[in-house]
């Protein structure tokens, strides 16, 4: 029991981290342009412990559900030259887009510390069948590079996975690339397996050929897995829009933090290596999922404020500072009850489960 609430405290810390970097982005781009920064803040609700320095109060507050940098004049007219309403549009944009920027890039530092101890990586061309490969019977060849399963571009491994996590073993469209033409596989039928949960699911019936690590090849692969995440994190909110995925398939800062101690526990068992790898691939898809969520345009988010400058910046006009804060604590009071509801979800599911 021990064990596994430490390693759920060092899950909340770690997905502490990610917040604070990504509050982080908003700070330094904010004093870079010279705005008035009154508190920076890792956390929400009451505050544990605090220091002011400058004009900054710097503080920890008691629940690891966010985070905030609030900055003079953000929600409300201010006289203050160095407010945030009083510096030009094209800067404000930057501070607020810093947050998410700052998450995907600590995502491709975090795959780079994966990907490093590797000495090759997969590739999505397929170098060999198993006996009896489905994919061999539905017409693949060795040296195919697959390209496309039903409809979802594959350009790395990563994609490569998720695509068949995602398809319908009973029916999977293919496409691939052959000596630089596009060849249509049609739809077919591909091998099963039996999963944990008794569920039937896409077993992989080929290999693909490996790829040598270089110095530029790693950077460049740690750009496109990390991009590939990106990618996961807006194929999995159009699945949730959709209904392809319900409530159970949503994680808030609870089941995030027991998502990265069970990352952790499983890799245990196998060294301390494999642990920290684990955790590694889990904080990017976390950081990745949190810096694409924040830019959507929701109100709220970093994404809704952006919406209302890209509107400034072309229309010469502001939205009043108090209409635009209506939007925004309508937003919020949405946004955190979906937060309660999922947090609620999360704790049932580690008592229950």
């Amino acid at each position: 029991m021990l064990h596994i609430a430490g390693l759920i405290v060092i899950g909340v810390l770690l997905f502490g981290f990610i917040v604070f970097f990504h509050e982080l982005g908003h700070f330094l781009l904010a004093k870079a342009g010279k705005i008035r920064v009154n508190e920076f803040a890792v956390g929400m609700g009451p505050k544990l412990w605090g220091f002011r320095r400058g004009e900054t109060l710097y503080s920890l507050r008691l629940l690891p559900i966010g985070g905030f940098c609030a900055m003079e004049g953000e929600d409300e007219d201010s006289g203050d030259a160095a407010a945030f309403g009083n510096k030009p549009v094209w800067r404000r944009i930057l501070v607020v887009a810093a947050g998410g920027v700052f998450n995907i890039v600590l995502g491709y530092v975090f795959m780079l510390c994966v990907l490093a101890p590797q000495s090759i990586y997969a590739t999505t061309i397929v170098s060999q069948f198993a006996e009896g490969s489905t994919l061999e019977a539905a017409g693949a060849q060795v040296g195919d590079r697959i390209v496309e399963i039903d409809g979802y571009g594959v350009y790395t491994d990563r994609d490569l996975s998720f695509a068949m996590a995602l398809a319908d073993p009973k029916a999977v469209s293919m496409v691939v690339e052959r000596q630089g033409q596009r060849v249509d596989l049609g739809t077919f039928a591909m091998s099963t397996r039996a999963a944990e949960d008794g569920q039937e699911v896409l077993a992989i019936d080929f290999y693909v050929e490996p790829e040598p690590r270089t110095v530029l090849g790693l950077l460049g692969r740690a750009g496109s897995d990390t991009v590939s995440m990106a990618r996961m994190v807006v194929e999995s909110l159009k699945g949730l829009l959709t209904g392809r995925f319900g409530l159970n398939e949503v994680a808030g800062p609870v089941g995030t933090a027991q998502a990265i101690s069970q990352a952790a526990g499983a890799g245990l068992s196998q060294g301390f290596g494999q642990a920290l790898r684990n955790i590694l691939v889990m904080m990017t898809m976390i950081t990745v999922n949190l810096g694409i969520i924040n830019l959507l345009p929701l109100p709220a988010l970093d994404g809704g404020r952006l919406l209302f400058l890209i509107w400034e910046g072309v229309t010469r006009r502001p939205v009043p500072a108090k209409y635009e804060g209506y939007v925004h604590a309508a937003g919020f009071m949405l946004l955190i009850g979906v937060m309660v509801l999922v947090t609620f979800h999360d704790i049932f599911r580690l008592v229950t489960g």
